[in-house]
């Protein structure tokens, strides 16, 4: 995957698109109980459904990233975070990945901070692990998990001509198409 980082100037639209509308992300997740009704210390996570990565791309678009088609990827940047979506007619997108240059700390701490709103936007479930796992990141130069569907793989450029951090997150149960060549 090529490293470069585009900035588009216009919303992406594909023609893999299955629905009208643009989805938003989730609001709060309400709070857990106990049996006896009683609120618990760990909140819970509200189950996202699957978007097609086309609904993924509009959802980036309507919260205002900028976003441009790269072959077989929709890159949306917003701020100094572009966000790689391979693009298909799966009913999710295989790989979603997030992208910051510079010095490795600043760029894993800009893909820390857009990690969760674009976590909501893709709809990934859980999205909790996954923010929680990259918090504990700082300082590391790779790193990966595993949170439900969902491989987690962090590397970060050091010593390079194109320093910075890249979070990659693939769809353990796609079967066909599931990377870009």
């Amino acid at each position: 995957m090529s490293t470069a980082l585009l900035v588009g100037s216009t919303a992406c639209s594909s023609s893999d698109d299955k629905s009208g509308e643009t989805p938003a992300p989730a609001g709060g997740s309400p709070a857990a109980t106990s049996s006896s009704g009683q609120p618990t210390d760990q909140p819970t996570e509200e189950l996202l459904a699957d978007l097609t990565a086309a609904n993924v791309v509009k959802a980036m678009a309507g919260a205002g990233y900028q976003c441009a088609n790269d072959g077989v990827y929709a890159i949306c940047t917003q701020g100094p975070v572009a966000v790689w979506v391979l693009t298909g007619d799966h009913e999710r997108p295989p790989v979603v990945s997030l992208h910051s240059t510079g010095p490795a700390a600043a760029a894993t701490a800009n893909i820390s901070t857009a990690l969760p709103a674009v976590l909501e936007y893709a709809h990934i479930n859980p999205r909790r692990p996954i923010t929680e796992w990259m918090k504990q990141q700082e300082g590391k130069t790779t790193g990966q998990t595993a949170a439900g569907d969902w491989q987690v793989e962090l590397s970060v450029e050091v010593d390079t001509d194109e320093p910075g951090a890249h979070l990659t997150l693939m769809d353990k149960l796609c079967k066909a198409n599931c990377q870009a060549e």
